[in-house]
């Protein structure tokens, strides 16, 4: 229903209709319009202009902090400072199912390993929970690499031209200062980053272990990739899910191409021997208690045969001498 207005309103649109463009008054004035354009320009040269002030918790960086592949490169370069042991796999794209079917085995593997890892305070620890199968984005392990190879933020912090707030330098692993030094960096062939880069081709998986145990690599090795005689793989009677057609079709999509372990760089080879030790890392202990005495035995055995030899060609000069005289 159309509402009808009064007689006095009416008049007055009436009238304002009516007259000429050029004699209504304007609905807001020249001294609002000319106060609100300046208004407006100050509010952006104040938007355009630098930040002063950020949060502790989201420092300036040259990477968007809040992007997913910011946090995967934070991510990896932290996996790689304090995780010793990592194995590189190359893989065919497994399905869920066969992802599944590859952790349950290994998980199950691992369970059986006795802990030969001791705690600050003396008591055996267990890390079977805590070895993880994992698939890498290449792209941003890469960079990863980089900044954990190539990048020193202590240095950086050191340096003059590093990007400062009032809480101190900006040396985080997504700053401008990292973000130069991995373009800057001079790759060797003897580096790290240079061995393990041509690794990173292709769809890549990784097994990481919080600490390095030669009898848990061993377990693993075994269901990973098994060596006949070293890391045998479990028998059908004794874990007959690990020879499920799906699991054995994961795995057959994995190939071991190398790992890096305490920082170092090893091929399949230098992988199989580290997971060969005998007896673990005690073993490793007692090898390397060997040599030590192995080689102080050897030098006091030689300084003492040299005393010996010259007491002796004295004591037979000694006696030369009382037989002529």
């Amino acid at each position: 229903m159309v509402q009808r207005i009064s007689r006095s309103s009416g008049r007055i649109l009436f009238g304002l209709c009516s007259r000429p463009i050029a004699t209504r008054a304007p609905l807001i004035g020249r001294e609002s319009v000319r106060q609100y354009a300046v208004a407006s320009t100050a509010h952006a040269g104040a938007a355009a202009a630098p930040v002063q002030y950020s949060p502790a918790t989201k420092p300036p960086s040259a990477r968007p902090a809040e992007t997913r592949k910011s946090q995967m490169i934070r991510t990896y370069t932290s996996l790689l400072r304090t995780t010793p042991l990592i194995l590189f796999f190359q893989h065919s794209n497994l399905t869920a199912d066969e992802w599944a079917a590859v952790r349950r085995e290994l998980q199950k593997a691992l369970s059986v390993v006795p802990s030969t890892i001791t705690g600050p305070d003396g008591q055996p620890v267990d890390i079977s929970d805590n070895v993880k199968l994992q698939v890498l984005r290449t792209n941003m392990f890469d960079i990863a690499l980089k900044i954990v190879e190539f990048y020193n933020p202590e240095a950086a912090a050191a340096m003059g031209t590093t990007a400062r707030t009032a809480r101190g330098p900006i040396v985080h692993d997504l700053s401008d200062a990292a973000y130069q030094a991995i373009h800057k960096a001079d790759v060797t062939p003897e580096s790290a980053y240079a061995q393990i880069a041509p690794l990173m081709v292709g769809p890549v998986a990784a097994l990481v272990m919080p600490a390095v145990s030669p009898t848990h690599l061993a377990a693993a090795l075994s269901i990973l990739s098994p060596v006949s005689g070293s890391f045998p793989a479990p028998t059908r009677r004794k874990n007959p899910g690990y020879h499920d057609p799906i699991c054995q079709n994961g795995l057959a999509k994995l190939t071991l191409v190398g790992g890096r372990i305490e920082g170092k760089v090893f091929d399949q080879a230098g992988v199989n021997w580290v997971g060969g030790i005998p007896g673990g890392l005690d073993g490793l202990r007692a090898q390397l208690v060997h040599v030590l005495q192995s080689a102080g035995l050897g030098i006091t055995t030689t300084l003492e045969g040299g005393s010996k030899n010259l007491w002796l060609a004295l004591e037979g000069r000694k006696e030369q001498l009382k037989e002529e005289s």
